[in-house]
């Protein structure tokens, strides 16, 4: 790898001129309200309950599960980097973000009314919600360069996704509880698991609240440039030439999408390999699942302040070995004690590379432009999320069920990200965005 320019110690103040620090607090609790949604619908509780229970344990279930979450996200490659051009036109993140967030949670909500061979309806909120929730991480990371100086990004970004997944925590705690009770009370996953989505959407809607009364919309439209619905598209294809110029720019994103395709393989199937292999229950899964966010919540804090330090390419590059690692454990695993140390191994490093990528393209994304900048970021981010999903389901079809060559074959993506790391540089990156 070209050496990395030495990073300055790291000292206060950590935020650019005028931010405040509950703006900071603000910023952070939504990714404390949507961090419930992807540990419970995508990780702990609805994937397992759509193979099991909607398609009725099926051999295409698995399958029909990863190409609905591959549907979801080709839409949100199609449509957000437009959007993330029109928030940046209108100066319209926020009111953009407030709209994601009602069409998530009220899809959310509607899963409740998913039972035993109600495909179609689960399908289409599926894709609903996890279409409104990718928009909103989106369009929250592109507040982080307006709120953290450059030196401290890595150092914000890491605030941010530590206390994400505490909010992860809170809703998979409540409904951990919901789901002893029911259990308790001889409730089966068709009775319990409603209550868990209702109790999901509750928590995303309270806690974003905080967001939209005190976080500021700093950016403002662009005179001239601000045209009708066809002027975005129109940047969009400015903004994809120009991110093929920024060389370190278009790596990044080679390398998201690589690594983050192993990630969302973990998000989605984490609880159907757990409970397919190791032949977990939904409380064991459950269990499991809090784990992993109490050591993303490390791994999000703790490596926050390390790439500031390290480097961000240099503690990226820490956490795919790291990556690589766990694929290995759990591959071969056949009890729960050695897939339950490969679970704190995932959690540490999905919290270190989530922030670590918001980071960096916070970084090497032009100033003036960086709605649309991470609009390309979350392309690429939902361009694996179609590609890791949907391969593993097909090695699981084409091999009759077999979870664990799927997982084995999942490792490439980690090495792929590896592999395409090395040629960043992040200091000549930085001065190629300043010129934009």
């Amino acid at each position: 790898m070209p050496p990395e320019a030495p990073r300055r110690q790291l000292t206060p103040p950590l935020l650019n001129e005028g931010v405040q620090r509950r703006e900071v607090w603000a910023w952070a609790m939504y990714d404390f309200a949507n961090s419930g949604y992807t540990t419970v619908v995508l990780t702990a509780v609805f994937n397992a309950y759509f193979v099991g229970v909607v398609a009725g344990d099926a051999d295409w279930a698995t399958l029909a599960w990863t190409a609905a979450l591959g549907l979801s996200n080709a839409l949100v490659m199609l449509l957000m980097p437009g959007l993330g051009a029109l928030a940046d036109l209108h100066g319209a993140k926020k009111r953009l973000l407030a709209l994601a967030t009602v069409g998530c949670v009220a899809a959310t909500a509607v899963l409740a009314l998913a039972g035993s061979g109600d495909l179609w309806l689960a399908v289409v909120a599926v894709v609903a919600s996890n279409f409104f929730y990718a928009i909103g991480e989106s369009l929250i990371a592109a507040f982080l360069p307006e709120l953290a100086r450059p030196d401290a990004m890595g150092t914000v970004s890491g605030w941010g996704w530590s206390f994400g997944y505490f909010g992860g925590m809170l809703t998979l705690g409540l409904s951990l509880a919901w789901v002893l009770s029911a259990q308790a009370r001889g409730q089966g996953a068709a009775e319990f698991v409603p209550g868990t989505m209702l109790i999901t959407a509750a928590v995303y809607l309270l806690a974003a609240l905080p967001t939209f009364w005190l976080l500021r919309e700093r950016a403002r439209p662009q005179p001239g440039r601000a045209g009708g619905w066809g002027a975005p598209w129109a940047r969009l294809m400015l903004t994809w030439a120009q991110a093929r110029q920024l060389k370190d720019f278009a790596w990044l994103l080679a390398c998201c999408a690589s690594y983050q395709a192993g990630i969302a393989v973990v998000i989605a199937l984490a609880a159907v390999y757990a409970e397919q292999v190791l032949g977990f229950r939904q409380s064991q899964t459950m269990a499991l699942v809090f784990l992993v966010n109490i050591a993303s919540a490390v791994g999000a804090f703790a490596f926050g302040y390390g790439q500031d330090w390290l480097g961000h390419r240099r503690s990226l590059a820490i956490a795919l070995v790291g990556w690589i690692a766990m694929v290995l454990l759990a591959y071969a695993a056949t009890t729960p004690p050695l897939f339950w140390a490969a679970a704190v191994i995932a959690g540490l490093c999905m919290g270190s590379t989530q922030s670590a990528a918001r980071a960096m393209v916070g970084l090497l994304a032009p100033p003036v432009r960086r709605a649309e900048f991470f609009a390309l970021w979350t392309f690429a981010v939902r361009l694996s999320a179609v590609i890791g999903p949907v391969s593993y389901g097909l090695v699981t079809w084409a091999s009759g069920g077999n979870h664990r060559l799927a997982i084995l074959a999942t490792g490439i993506f980690f090495v792929g990200g590896l592999l395409l790391l090395a040629p960043i540089d992040m200091a000549r990156g930085r001065k190629a965005a300043a010129l934009a």
